[in-house]
């Protein structure tokens, strides 16, 4: 029998304990499922993220990322872009970002012509004093689902590593006013 979304979120628990089926009972639940830590749009994501989290939050929307390290790496890491105290959920084998139809990237989604001339701008412009080292799956590619209550009501699986999913519009859905 195929788990669905809903059976992931119960078995999905936070650094505290907490699932993500509990987690998004009450509110929506933007769920941000990160490249490898040392990922250069990794490095962008949670900046975006952290760049609009009051606007995220306002809107009554819990900010929660997946990643693919041991907690207590990945705190190191959130802490860098003043994330320090937002709920994660550590995914080291990709189990959830697979249920949740995350795929390894191909060539082409990897390293593609998009794809390295992003990088190069990223390296240059934003990101040029940072040397991290892989922390996670380097073939894995990441997205963003905005879960309420088992279901999900908003979706963005990135085509290429580069992508920027637009955090705002994403949750523009659970704004109250």
């Amino acid at each position: 029998m195929k788990r669905t979304v809903r059976d992931a979120l119960g078995e999905m628990k936070t650094q505290n304990g907490v699932s993500l089926l509990e987690l998004g009972k009450d509110q929506p639940v933007m769920l941000a499922f990160l490249r490898h830590f040392g990922c250069i749009f990794c490095m962008e994501a949670m900046r975006d993220i952290a760049e609009r989290r009051t606007e995220i939050e306002d809107r009554n929307v819990k900010i929660c990322l997946v990643h693919m390290a041991e907690p207590k790496v990945a705190e190191g890491y959130f802490k860098d872009y003043n994330l320090h105290d937002i709920d994660h959920v550590s995914d080291v084998e990709c189990k959830y970002y697979e249920e949740f139809g995350l795929i390894k990237g191909n060539f082409n989604q990897l390293f593609g012509l998009q794809v390295w001339l992003r990088t190069a701008k990223l390296a240059y412009k934003d990101f040029s004093t940072l040397k991290r080292r892989q922390i996670g799956d380097g073939l894995q590619m990441p997205g963003v689902f905005v879960i309420h209550d088992g279901q999900v009501i908003e979706s963005y699986i990135h085509q290429k590593a580069s992508d920027r999913p637009d955090y705002s519009q994403m949750t523009a859905c659970c704004s109250t006013s």
